[in-house]
């Protein structure tokens, strides 16, 4: 995998050799069956799922469950990850209690089809200067995202499911904070350097931060252009993003998870993603 040290000159091409490339199927744009199809058919080594949207009615008992893994071991594919995006992050009291049970029977899942890696983002994240400056409503909503993301890790620890904070809304200094301020359980980290651009912060600077808490990678590549735009995706290879340099920085932290492609900005999606699957085999 991804633990080729010495020498620095050829470990990129040594990297590539043994990754494992995995496709996002809600970014196909077509039923999940249709989808997984697809994502077989370019080679793809892994699929992420979308639990929320494309999942829930497949897999509604056990025997479902043990149905769905035999069709992708027949695609000859893997579940990279679970996404469950919900409307709300962790930090916000509105039904909370029920996003909470959610996001556990999403671990449950994960782990139940052999997925040990659930997407979501976990909300807004005080930085340190609003945690000075306001004090008593930033350190009430930090101290309630603590506490819900050290639960949500100690019940996926025991799931053998992992919950990942997708990157983008905050730096990658500031959620380094977050983590290491919970009391307890596992809560990693799903790296997507397109969303980092868009939000104006370094996807470099976020990895060196963030380190071996890194444990799933979406590759969607954007541009920015000046402050005053967010900016917008584009092709994996024609935005920002650098992937040779990206993957040293990953290897420098013995990263040896997968890299899924995500693009859902695009009027051809399934040309796009299977170009983005040649271009990072041919890195």
């Amino acid at each position: 995998m991804l633990k080729c040290r010495r020498p620095k000159t050829s470990f990129c091409r040594r990297i590539m050799l043994s990754l494992k490339i995995g496709v996002q199927t809600i970014s196909l744009a077509k039923s999940l069956k249709r989808a997984l199809t697809i994502a077989a058919q370019m080679k793809a080594d892994a699929v992420e799922i979308d639990a929320r949207h494309e999942l829930r009615a497949e897999v509604q008992s056990q025997t479902a469950i043990r149905q769905f893994r035999k069709m992708l071991d027949d695609l000859n594919l893997r579940l990279a990850a679970l996404a469950f995006p919900t409307r709300r992050g962790y930090d916000n009291p509105e039904m909370l209690d029920r996003r909470v049970a959610a996001t556990k029977e999403a671990l449950r899942l994960a782990s139940e089809l052999g997925a040990g890696v659930v997407v979501n983002r976990v909300g807004q994240v005080p930085s340190a200067s609003e945690l000075k400056e306001e004090e008593d409503e930033a350190s009430g909503r930090w101290n309630s995202l603590c506490e819900v993301l050290s639960d949500l890790g100690q019940f996926g620890d025991r799931q053998g499911a992992i919950l990942t904070a997708e990157t983008g809304d905050e730096s990658g200094e500031d959620l380094a904070h977050l983590l290491r301020s919970l009391s307890g359980g596992s809560i990693g980290v799903a790296l997507n350097p397109g969303n980092l651009i868009l939000a104006d912060f370094s996807p470099l600077e976020a990895i060196a931060q963030l380190g071996s808490r890194i444990r799933y990678v979406r590759a969607r590549d954007a541009v920015r252009q000046g402050r005053s735009h967010r900016g917008s995706e584009v092709a994996l290879g024609r935005g920002s993003i650098d992937p040779p340099a990206l993957l040293a920085a990953l290897e420098e932290h013995d990263y040896c998870g997968m890299i899924t492609i995500e693009r859902r900005e695009s009027h051809d999606p399934i040309l796009e993603i299977g170009q983005a699957i040649t271009y990072l085999r041919n890195l």
